[in-house]
């Protein structure tokens, strides 16, 4: 229920606006538990022909950019048009956001006017030097800047900015024209240069989630959970249990939001499979009962820390790195609980590597088969088409099932595998975003795992193949900064071994897909 106090400061502006005085208390709008705000369809009923236009709404919010209004007056004017765009559909959030964009961007003649002055003042006046470079630094800002930052001020104000980010996103990515995509490009760094400021590790909180933390956050927990799935309550019960751990990242203006959740299994070895981590914890259990408490956990046979699952919930923070600062934080806190621990390690899924190796054998089979190994999946599969045929079968997980297949493609899919993952490239980063995040981290490529994730998910997503990307945390620094500055890929021996045989196909057996088919 909205409180007295809240309302009446929603007054004034619902005289303004024309809105209608018979308010229902009980449904007026709120913010949601997502910190969204939010109203029910009854509430503060709107006349859709006694509201202003957006253009006039926004003209009259920036009128009082630099003037002596009162906060309280400036707030509630932006208040009433964040509740607006949330309310609206789709389509005018668009129009709304392309206002702001097109109407509310730098102006370039007045930066060229500054720039003029500056230039021309004598570097001996430095007073008339300091007051062109302020006035410079206001005109490059756009004015949209203050408002973004007036919304930051309000309750869930930060929330709210995060989430128009997303929407912001969205819009680029629909840009059909260079002009718009430009404007909006501004817009979009805008918020996220505030949203760096304001994201940025000082402010967040690490917290550590357990059977006993409070149902919103768990639910919210299993729901963020795109990775492994939780398949319900048991399960959930299980990865917040003794012998794993799972952390989350919160920040103030945010509250019970869990900004990136990282998951942790504690072992006696870094498991190549996900049912291996299940296996690991079968035999640090031995006969001891099943359910223990986190005081009864084993500390001398907890060897090896892995990081399964790490996620990062709000799309309007992308580009904003914030799972590398809870990996490091997970770390530190792991090893100093159990000292044991010497091995750190993710388990991690490989996206988009069914998407590129389907490209490359249309492209040309003889990037992923020997002629021996076409050969013997061609006679298999019972076709001539080979291209067609393992679209088909590896589409599905069926295959799987077939022992003699799954054998006879698990040499050329690994090896593929670790092409994409250390020689696929893309500004001379590691093309796949996991790899990249990991290597961005200083973590090495240690090892590729066949049949990881055997489930439907994992086959569909990277033919059942994951990747242990280790954590040597003396040398993490230097890993990330020859990775970032000179695009060097620590990786291990094998993974070097086996795309150096992968290379080696690809000069030896330079031979078109047409020519295979003609054998």
């Amino acid at each position: 229920m909205m409180s007295r106090k809240l309302f009446s400061e929603f007054l004034p502006i619902i005289r303004h606006y024309g809105l209608t005085t018979k308010v229902n208390l009980a449904n007026t709008p709120k913010w949601n538990v997502k910190g969204e705000y939010r109203s029910s369809s009854t509430s503060l009923h709107v006349e859709t022909n006694s509201i202003l236009p957006v253009d006039e709404e926004l003209q009259e919010i920036f009128k009082l950019k630099n003037t002596k209004f009162s906060n309280w007056i400036i707030e509630n004017k932006v208040r009433a048009l964040c509740v607006r765009y949330t309310e609206s559909n789709r389509e005018n959030r668009q129009r709304i956001l392309r206002t702001l964009a097109l109407q509310y961007a730098v102006q370039h003649d007045d930066i060229c006017q500054v720039a003029k002055k500056l230039v021309c003042t004598e570097p001996e006046n430095e007073r008339q030097m300091i007051v062109h470079e302020r006035t410079l630094k206001n005109v490059l800002t756009p004015p949209y800047h203050w408002l973004f930052f007036i919304i930051g001020r309000l309750q869930h104000g930060v929330k709210f900015l995060v989430d128009l980010r997303t929407d912001v996103l969205e819009l680029m990515s629909e840009a059909k024209d260079m002009d718009e995509s430009i404007i909006i490009q501004q817009l979009n760094h805008t918020l996220r240069d505030l949203l760096l400021l304001w994201f940025s590790i000082g402010f967040l909180h690490m917290e550590r989630i357990t059977w006993e933390s409070g149902c919103d956050i768990l639910q919210k927990v299993s729901d963020y959970e795109a990775i492994h799935p939780i398949r319900n309550w048991l399960d959930l019960k299980r990865r917040v249990g003794p012998y794993r751990r799972c952390y989350i990242f919160t920040h103030p203006s945010m509250p019970r939001e869990p900004i990136v959740v990282l998951h942790t299994a504690l072992c006696d070895i870094i498991p190549d499979t996900v049912k291996g981590i299940e296996e690991a914890e079968s035999r640090i259990l031995g006969n001891a009962k099943r359910h223990i408490t986190f005081l009864e956990e084993d500390k001398s046979k907890i060897k090896a820390a892995i990081f399964y699952s790490i996620a990062s919930t709000q799309k309007g923070l992308q580009g904003i790195e914030l799972g590398n600062y809870l990996i490091k934080e997970v770390a530190s806190e792991i090893t100093t609980e159990f000292p044991a621990v010497q091995q750190l390690s993710s388990l991690s899924p490989i996206p988009n590597f069914k998407t590129w190796l389907f490209d490359k054998i249309k492209q040309d089979v003889a990037f992923i088969f020997t002629m021996q190994e076409y050969e013997i999946i061609k006679d298999i599969l019972k076709t001539k088409d080979l291209v067609s045929a393992l679209k088909k079968i590896l589409s599905t997980s069926l295959w799987t099932n077939d022992k003699q297949l799954s054998e006879s493609l698990k040499e050329p899919l690994l090896r593929a595998c670790t092409w994409y993952l250390y020689k696929e490239k893309r500004r001379g980063y590691a093309l796949n975003s996991v790899a990249n995040f990991h290597l961005r981290n200083g973590a090495m490529m240690w090892r590729i795992n066949w049949m990881a994730d055997p489930s439907p998910r994992g086959v569909a997503n990277s033919c059942g193949i994951m990747v242990n990307y280790r954590y040597f945390l003396e040398e993490c620094e230097k890993n990330s900064r020859n990775y970032i500055e000179h695009f060097v890929i620590n990786a291990s021996e094998s993974v070097i071994n086996i795309a150096t045989q992968a290379e080696k196909l690809r000069v030896t057996y330079n031979i078109s897909y047409d020519n295979m088919n003609e054998s």
